[in-house]
């Protein structure tokens, strides 16, 4: 290694081990407030980017790849979260509760874009954006209120698994779209994509268990080592066959089942919360800071428009259960918190040169909605405790005339979703 190499890379590692020391003294701060240190990370990566405080140079290439690492296993460790078991069990039972959602906030995003002014595509990536829900917030805010055992919990979880499988189905589309192919050379391709991901579904809920019994070993090493290759490997299939990596890495996530689940947590999970709150922080580095203030008074706007629309549309599909009015509430303010697929699908759009402003606009919304939820929930919860237990019958069915929404089976041993979000 010649002398000019070296004096590259001393500078270069010397600003990422102040990046990570930063990264690390943000998330214990935002952990003592209770709140998620995602947004505070993509402040951290604007703080760096171009027109940032303290702008670093880094090489888009390297943004690149290591936003990819960080969320391949990003997706990978949303996927241990759902079992295959867990999902051929509760897809039924969640899909009516999922398609309000979806119906309900989809199109609220797409409106905004037009709206805004901006093109087909660029619209259609934020009503992405706005209508899935954080999984690893959620998480992490349902542990710390000490909430996992409540009644909306189920219901939480429910949209949450609905939301992540439609998002599964949304990305190849959105990609393949975002190429600009012809008319048969995109059909050849989504037929192509949907089949290489009906096939690793396929794979992953009729041999998971096969899988995870192969994968099983005493040394944590040799399964972080090939799990990790696993994953990896079936990334850049999906990637190479237009499925996109992401969907490539939830599936093996998905394949995995006891009696390895939780030793693989508990290997990777360090590893996983590295490299997802990298994947933010290098978010925030691909964004011109300079372009974020015009977006933020509209993505405030979007936020509260959202936020509204979600509580509305939990209420609504929860209407037929045995939740009371508090619990409804709840559920649908704790789902206004928005994170890692928002980002995902606004950066899918940077990368595919749409409206750049997609990406800004991203990165503002995920901060309010991140930081709204978990404040909102504290701050209503003296009036939600207030709430009568029933509604009227004359406003409401009565709980024992109405048909009862099934809720997400979970049975208490068998819970698989951890208590920290990705980037905790």
């Amino acid at each position: 290694m010649n002398g000019s190499l070296m004096g590259q890379i001393g500078p270069l590692l010397m600003e990422l081990g102040i990046v990570l020391v930063a990264l690390g003294i943000i998330a214990r701060l935002a952990s003592r407030i209770g709140l998620s240190p995602i947004p505070f990370y993509l402040l951290v990566g604007l703080g760096l980017a171009n027109g940032g405080i303290l702008p670093m140079k880094l090489s888009g290439e390297f943004i690149e790849v290591g936003a990819e690492i960080g969320v391949v296993l990003l997706l990978f460790t949303l996927g241990l979260e759902y079992t295959a078991e867990r999902l051929s069990h509760n897809l039924g039972p969640a899909l009516p509760a999922g398609m309000v959602d979806l119906i309900v906030n989809f199109p609220v995003g797409i409106i905004a874009g037009l709206l805004l002014g901006f093109g087909p595509m660029a619209s259609l990536l934020l009503g992405g954006v706005v209508y899935i829900s954080s999984s690893g917030i959620i998480a992490k805010l349902l542990s710390d209120l000490k909430r996992m055992d409540s009644s909306e919990t189920p219901t939480i979880l429910s949209v949450l698994v609905i939301e992540d499988i439609a998002m599964m189905a949304m990305l190849p589309l959105m990609s393949i779209l975002l190429v600009g192919q012809g008319l048969r050379s995109g059909m050849y391709s989504m037929i192509a994509a949907g089949g290489v991901g009906a096939m690793l579904f396929f794979i992953a809920m009729r041999f998971g268990k096969v899988f995870s019994r192969l994968m099983k070993h005493q040394s944590n090493e040799i399964v972080l080592l090939e799990i990790l290759g696993v994953t990896v490997l079936v990334a850049g299939l999906a990637e190479w066959s237009r499925l996109s990596a992401p969907v490539g890495a939830f599936i093996v996530g998905i394949s995995i089942c006891k009696p390895i689940a939780r030793q693989v947590h508990q290997t990777i999970g360090p590893l996983k919360n590295l490299f997802a709150a990298i994947f933010f922080l290098f978010f925030g580095l691909a964004i011109d800071a300079t372009s974020l203030p015009p977006v933020l008074l509209p993505a405030l706007a979007l936020a509260m428009v959202t936020a509204v629309a979600k509580v509305f549309s939990t209420w609504w599909a929860t209407r037929n259960t045995d939740l009371d009015p508090a619990s409804r509430l709840r559920a649908g303010i704790t789902l206004i918190a928005r994170g890692e697929f928002s980002l995902v699908i606004a950066g899918i759009g940077i990368g595919a040169g749409v409206d750049p402003r997609l990406g800004t606009l991203a990165t503002a919304y995920v901060l309010f909605t991140a930081i709204l939820s978990p404040v909102l929930l504290r701050l209503v919860e003296p009036l939600l405790a207030r709430l009568p237990k029933e509604m009227p019958t004359s406003i409401e069915q009565a709980p024992s005339q109405a048909p009862k929404l099934p809720r997400l089976h979970m049975p208490s041993r068998d819970r698989h979703i951890t208590s920290g979000d990705p980037a905790s």
